[in-house]
């Protein structure tokens, strides 16, 4: 009879499924001093694992199934991602402002993606306007003026000026168009 095996490590490389993959004990999506080995050996297991096991990782740690079609090498690089996120932390607000604002430009058929002017947490955008300054401060998930939080500059604008206006060419962050 075989002795049963209570390490998940062990469980791993024996072939057997391991139960601890995605639980944390209740706690969100943060792990509580990881050990860097042990999550190294835990992304390296998910090669052994079936196609059925790690489906249900899956649902385990992103709270739905993975997407139609998505191939076995995918749905491992995203369990891996989703574990080193969780271990050392995810993309920051605004790499994910970033990245949603990429995915639409995408959408919308864009065929390249300029840098764009990215506007770093702490920087003061300063504007005068009819003989009074305005200034905003850029926040890690929004921007500041005149004691209150906006999710866009072209709203601080539009307060500004009273009529619609671009917010980032009213304050002078919009990419310069070229002289050819």
């Amino acid at each position: 009879m075989k002795p049963s095996v209570h390490d998940a490590s062990a469980r791993q490389h024996s072939g057997e499924p391991s139960s601890d993959l995605g639980s944390n004990d209740g706690r969100k999506d943060r792990l509580r001093n990881p050990d860097l080995a042990e999550l190294d050996g835990e992304i390296a297991g998910l090669v052994d694992r079936s196609t059925k096991e790690l489906r249900r990782a899956w649902r385990t740690l992103h709270h739905t199934g993975p997407p139609l079609g998505l191939s076995r090498d995918l749905i491992i690089r995203g369990l891996a991602d989703k574990l080193q996120q969780r271990a050392h932390g995810g993309p920051s607000r605004a790499l994910q402002r970033r990245l949603q604002t990429l995915a639409r430009e995408l959408e919308k058929g864009a065929r390249s993606f300029g840098p764009g002017v990215v506007l770093k947490t702490g920087a003061s955008l300063v504007r005068q306007w009819r003989g009074h300054t305005h200034t905003v401060l850029v926040g890690e998930d929004g921007f500041e003026y005149d004691g209150q939080r906006y999710r866009s500059l072209t709203v601080i604008a539009e307060r500004i000026t009273g009529a619609h206006w671009s917010g980032p060419r009213f304050f002078g962050v919009n990419k310069r168009a070229r002289a050819s």
